[in-house]
């Protein structure tokens, strides 16, 4: 899609009203929004690649789950707010309206001068948040507590991104000789992102959404707990073990998933098998091998064929 007339918009399942008047108005950044939908899928299923739950679902959206509407959800929309913001369109010079981002107010230091083009994360995540956010804003049918929830988690996943702005750099000088940096403020990469994300979530809190003075609050189940920080992830219904298929709540069972016979950590045989055992069996792989660099520029490889064992779940 070219996005460049407003009858596009109507391609997108599950736009709310302001999302689709969002959409007319900024077609030039809707392909960067949709892109980050995709990436969302990516890292998502690339991040709990070693875990019972390894978020297959999330190929259906915009139509969640049962799991995605659990404890799940919290790691997928905390990862869609964040990535939704599309500060990587700005830098690349790909938006009109959207420029590098302010000089830091930080005063550089010796070695390094402000320069380049940074990202414009002012930007992406009011746009991101626009966006994100819309859908629990609107009448749209769901509970107060569930819209509450994703507020929180869609606030804490731009967060992230926020505290994820480092200073990167680029030498100058005779010969590499880097006797001047021009530095400017990036973002780091999307799986150390995914990753600062994956450890909230594991240690995400349960909560209930409870009358505290004048207004209703998203406060921790268990009475030992502290309150909720902005930097929680929080989720209200527990998810099951996913140990066997279940489609009321979502569980597509671990049966056939490969597991590593030497790990101790979720990927084990063990728990991802749930203690059920496992099947092995052999493969052969063709890899690339005895690699030579030839002058200039290209590299030639051999083909190696080698015999693995691999471990799948009964």
């Amino acid at each position: 899609v070219a996005w460049n007339e407003s009858h596009h918009c109507r391609l997108l399942a599950g736009l709310v009203p302001d999302q689709f008047q969002m959409c007319r108005r900024n077609l030039e950044v809707m392909h960067s929004i949709v892109r980050a939908a995709r990436q969302t899928k990516s890292v998502c299923q690339k991040t709990f690649a070693d875990m019972r739950w390894n978020c297959s679902s999330v190929q259906r959206a915009p139509s969640f789950g049962p799991d995605l509407l659990k404890g799940k959800g919290c790691f997928v929309r905390c990862v869609r707010a964040s990535l939704s913001a599309p500060w990587s369109t700005c830098t690349s010079g790909e938006l009109p309206l959207c420029s590098c981002g302010s000089v830091p107010s930080e005063v550089p230091g010796p070695d390094f001068r402000w320069g380049g083009c940074g990202d414009n994360l002012r930007y992406g995540l009011q746009l991101g948040a626009a966006f994100a956010d819309s859908p629990l804003k609107s009448s749209k049918p769901g509970t107060q507590a569930l819209k509450a929830m994703n507020l929180h988690n869609n606030a804490v996943g731009r967060q992230v991104l926020s505290d994820s702005l480092d200073t990167k750099c680029k030498c100058h000088g005779v010969s590499g000789s880097c006797s001047v940096k021009t530095c400017w403020k990036g973002l780091s990469n999307l799986d150390e992102i995914a990753s600062d994300l994956k450890s909230k979530y594991l240690a995400a809190i349960k909560v209930t959404h409870r009358l505290v003075g004048p207004r209703k609050q998203l406060i921790p189940k268990e009475t030992d707990v502290g309150p909720v920080k902005e930097t929680d992830l929080v989720y209200l219904v527990s998810s099951p073990d996913y140990c066997m298929p279940n489609l009321h709540l979502g569980s597509l069972g671990t049966q056939d998933r490969q597991c590593n016979k030497t790990s101790v950590g979720s990927d084990s045989c063990n728990l991802m098998c749930c203690g059920r055992g496992y099947n092995t069996y052999t493969e052969e792989v063709v890899e690339r091998c005895h690699c030579k660099y030839h002058w200039c520029c290209y590299v030639v490889c051999k083909k190696c064929r080698r015999r693995v064992e691999r471990y799948v779940c009964k």
